[in-house]
């Protein structure tokens, strides 16, 4: 079951959208804790915002698929689910969560593909 899961989610199609760039840094509070290097220029970006468990992360499961082995996503989300969901899918499948950001509004994460 999905911690923080709300009872309704807007339609999506297939929940992606095209980020031009990651948001600005101004107002975001950085968890530097557990992060291995600095955060990385994404190679891809995937929105998710306004979507709850299991949505966010089996949209990025299916985009983690069709990455190259070293790639960056960058993600941007509102479910408070992702927070485990997404450090959960790196570990038990061989992925990198290079770092997150949280901000009031959004949660940002960069997950680089594992080889």
């Amino acid at each position: 079951m999905c911690e923080g899961a709300h009872p309704k989610s807007r339609q999506s199609g297939n929940g992606e959208r095209a980020l031009l760039r990651a948001p600005d840094n101004a107002g975001w509070a950085m968890d530097n804790s557990g992060m291995s290097e600095p955060i990385p220029d994404p190679d891809i970006e995937l929105d998710v915002t306004g979507l709850v468990c299991p949505e966010p992360l089996m949209i990025v499961r299916n985009r983690v698929r069709e990455m190259q082995s070293g790639e960056v996503l960058y993600v941007v989300a509102t479910d408070p689910s992702t927070r485990r969901d997404f450090q959960n899918f790196c570990r038990f499948m061989g992925h990198e969560l290079v770092g997150h950001r949280e901000r009031e509004d959004a949660l940002e994460y960069w997950i680089r593909k594992g080889g």
